[in-house]
């Protein structure tokens, strides 16, 4: 009977990361300037979260091997494997350096929002500098268990905060599950909706999950506790962003909003709320900052140390320089005079236009002879396919929409 009983494992991880501050204010965004019209977008993210992901496990159980191990060993002609390799670092430096960014200034608006007379009596926002030493120190005791269960608990504390503003918001479902099976794109939206995709399917939590499965999991008989934990893990999270879009939209939608932090989300739930208004948005946003800022960097470092032949290990001290560097990145882009909602729908926009590059090497590592029957069926590289396919169109439309061609 213990045998059988269910426990969280890596695909945790992947929903700390993706649940953000990135999904608060895009998620927020969406609802407050569409209503509930682009839910469908969340739950096509899932879909393809949960599709892409359980690749990226199988992968990591069935070789034992990451996704930039096995991207590295797999191709042997020199020209592409640096062209593929070049790809695959400015993907993961680019996105990452924008998405951590976006972590630590998400979670230092929670911290602000909660005690905002600390950050005024001092003169200086240190917030970001507190978020990203919680995360070094997290990170640097170089423990997996830890980590993960650091991480669950603070998903549990971000779903208590933001699915209890869903019931007491009290939204309209007919409104809600028409905006979640009827797509469609108002006027203005395209990059809403990138964003909202960008911000579930992360592109380098592929390469977080593949090499934390492979730490959980040694063989592939193990295959059914990886996607056990991917389908209840995955859908969690996606919970989490529909009460988000759902609340504001709830909330906000038809009012004149401007969002620049946690304290914008309050004035509109104080009524429901009272005081408490903005210190339950701030808990939510915190928990989703934190957990991002410390899931970020270590994809970062799984991604990076893969494709260049660094052992990844927590404790390699290479391992750690890689996420050191992704931390201070994302500290430096934090504490930047940019309004932090700017650099967070930023970070998202990014994942999204570069997600079908990361998502073809998948689909082309899921195809190889040396995965045996663990290798794609044509089912799921149809699935895999339509999803990259979308992703270029959605991304295609938004560069074009850019530079007025349509």
């Amino acid at each position: 009977m213990l045998a059988n009983k269910f426990t969280f494992g890596p695909a945790i991880l992947v929903t700390a990361a993706f649940i953000g501050p990135g999904t608060v204010i895009t998620a927020s965004l969406a609802g407050a300037n569409f209503g509930y019209a682009l839910i469908w977008a969340l739950l096509f993210s899932v879909v393809a979260t949960i599709v892409l992901q359980e690749m990226a496990a199988r992968l990591g159980v069935v070789t034992q091997k990451g996704l930039g191990e096995n991207l590295r060993e797999s191709i042997k002609q020199p020209v592409l494997k640096w062209l593929a390799i070049g790809l695959v670092f400015c993907a993961i430096v680019i996105g990452n350096g924008a998405y951590q960014g976006g972590n630590i200034s998400g979670a230092s608006l929670g911290l602000a929002g909660l005690f905002p007379d600390l950050g005024n009596s001092l003169g200086w926002n240190f917030w970001p500098l507190i978020i990203a030493t919680v995360a070094f120190v997290l990170m640097w005791r170089g423990s997996y268990h830890v980590l993960e269960k650091s991480l669950l608990m603070l998903v549990a504390v971000m779903s208590l905060a933001f699915l209890v503003t869903f019931v007491i918001t009290a939204p309209n479902l007919i409104e809600l599950l028409g905006g979640m099976f009827y797509p469609r794109i108002p006027s203005g939206a395209t990059l809403t909706v990138i964003a909202l995709i960008g911000t579930t399917v992360v592109p380098y939590n592929l390469f977080l999950h593949a090499a934390s499965a492979k730490q959980r999991w040694q063989s592939a008989e193990n295959l059914s506790e990886a996607r056990k934990d991917l389908y209840v893990s995955i859908p969690i999270g996606g919970l989490i962003s529909i009460a988000i879009v759902s609340t504001a939209a709830a909330a906000f939608f038809g009012k004149q909003i401007e969002l620049n932090s946690a304290a914008d989300l309050a004035p509109a739930l104080t009524p429901i709320f009272g005081g408490w208004a903005q210190s339950a948005m701030a808990i939510g946003l915190f928990a989703a900052g934190i957990s991002s800022a410390i899931t970020a960097p270590l994809a970062a470092a799984y991604a990076l140390s893969g494709i260049l032949g660094i052992r990844p290990d927590l404790t390699s001290l290479q391992f750690k320089i890689i996420w050191i560097v992704i931390l201070i990145a994302g500290l430096l882009v934090a504490t930047l005079n940019y309004r932090p909602v700017l650099i967070i729908t930023f970070a998202q926009i990014t994942n999204g236009l570069l997600l079908p590059i990361i998502s073809l090497f998948l689909l082309w590592m899921m195809n190889q002879s040396s995965l045996g029957q663990h290798k794609n069926s044509p089912r799921q590289n149809a699935l895999g396919g339509l999803i990259v396919l979308i992703t270029i169109m959605l991304g295609s439309r938004s560069l074009l929409s850019a530079f007025g061609v349509i």
